[in-house]
């Protein structure tokens, strides 16, 4: 398990935009398990909508991404390198996150080339999926 101050030694990300509270599981290069705890106390709230708060797709998978840079950032050849975004497909949004809501973001790396990696990303809690993408990672 990675403690949030473990995993900021790790990605570049910082409050308010480190959208993941622990890793629970890692295998470097190939898998992770990550938690993301919604607050109603998050920033985007404010906006995203006062009268329903409802946390922004954009974000969730932005959230997945984070848990796939731990695993590319935490192979030794990477470490100290950032992760980019190089696409985003057949991302799908099937139920809406609420404050309370604890995400378990789940990304396994299906493809590696050289500074290119594709990962399956999935958010869900229990039984309940809120968001699946593929997500294509630039290493730099």
């Amino acid at each position: 398990m990675l403690t949030i101050e473990e995993i900021m030694k790790i990605i570049p990300h910082r409050s308010p935009f480190l959208l993941i509270d622990r890793i629970e599981e890692l295998v470097p290069g190939v898998r992770a398990i990550g938690k993301k705890c919604v607050s109603y106390n998050e920033p985007f709230f404010a906006g995203h909508f006062p009268q329903e708060p409802v946390m922004p797709g954009v974000l969730i998978i932005e959230a997945l991404a984070q848990v796939g840079a731990v695993i590319c950032l935490s192979v030794k050849e990477n470490i100290g390198k950032t992760a980019y975004f190089g696409a985003i497909n057949k991302a799908r949004f099937r139920n809406k996150v609420v404050p309370g809501d604890v995400l378990t973001l789940e990304v396994e790396l299906i493809k590696n080339k050289g500074p290119v990696g594709v990962a399956h990303a999935k958010a869900y809690e229990d039984d309940k999926v809120y968001a699946e993408a593929e997500i294509t990672f630039v290493i730099g």
